[in-house]
């Protein structure tokens, strides 16, 4: 039961660390990575801002690793609750919301539409600056309002 607990506090959490990295490190010092996402009709499969998946998965591995040593710890479900973030915000933010995917076309969740309304308002500022709205799950409730009936 508290491993269950670490896990789901782990992945809320990471929306937080998420919407940091997102706002002075995506937006700051890495918007050399982060540009390309940012350019309407960007023609690859492959975007550098990829390469952040892979900086929130080498915390996530480590902490698998040594979770598991001596014996299982906190470690391991930390690192299972930032996979999980991961895997979520994978198919959110690149499945659902930028449809990179055609996986899930046919969704029209009040929920997912907020997101992605939200998302549309981020991405109308095409530079680094004046940026706004940089949650992914969680976002203000002013986008959820005309579709939540």
């Amino acid at each position: 039961m508290v491993f269950a607990i670490v896990t789901i506090a782990t992945f809320i959490t990471m929306e937080g660390i998420t919407w940091c990295t997102h706002k002075f490190v995506m937006h700051g010092f890495g918007w050399y990575l982060h540009e390309d996402h940012h350019q309407p009709g960007y023609p690859h499969i492959f975007e550098k801002n990829d390469a952040f998946f892979v900086v929130f998965a080498i915390p996530s591995m480590l902490l698998f690793y040594f979770g598991i040593r001596p014996e299982l710890n906190a470690l391991f479900f930390i690192g299972l609750g930032i996979l999980f973030y991961g895997i979520a915000y994978f198919l959110v933010h690149d499945v659902l919301i930028h449809r990179r995917f055609k996986w899930f076309d046919k969704i029209n969740n009040w929920y997912f539409r907020g997101l992605r309304k939200a998302h549309k308002i981020h991405h109308k500022h095409l530079g680094k600056n004046d940026g706004e709205c940089f949650g992914m799950l969680f976002v203000p409730f002013k986008y959820f309002k005309e579709y939540k009936k």
